[in-house]
């Protein structure tokens, strides 16, 4: 799977951080192809992503408190089909 075309996985994380933080920009990077063979690799091509997010549910607050935000949103993925997801979490104003 590329880092261009959605998978399950992928579009389950847009549409829960689409709901629950609202934001004015997201992109849902797949990774997995990166760690193939690795640790955590689930043969699935959706273990590994990177999140790139800007809303307004981050201003004032500072960067573990916005990848808490992000964390909550996708608690059962983490716990069940993603091993490894980076957050890259900005307020609106702030360059990613």
């Amino acid at each position: 799977m590329t880092q261009d075309s959605k998978g399950p996985v992928a579009t389950e994380i847009e549409a829960r951080l689409r709901a629950a933080l609202q934001p004015q920009q997201l992109a849902v990077l797949n990774d997995s192809a990166k760690h193939r063979g690795h640790t955590g690799d689930d043969g699935t091509g959706e273990s590994h992503f990177t999140v790139e997010i800007v809303s307004g549910a981050f201003a004032g607050q500072n960067r573990v408190a916005r990848q808490r935000l992000v964390n909550r949103a996708l608690a059962d993925l983490l716990r069940e089909k993603v091993h490894a997801l980076a957050i890259k979490a900005k307020a609106p104003g702030e360059s990613l």
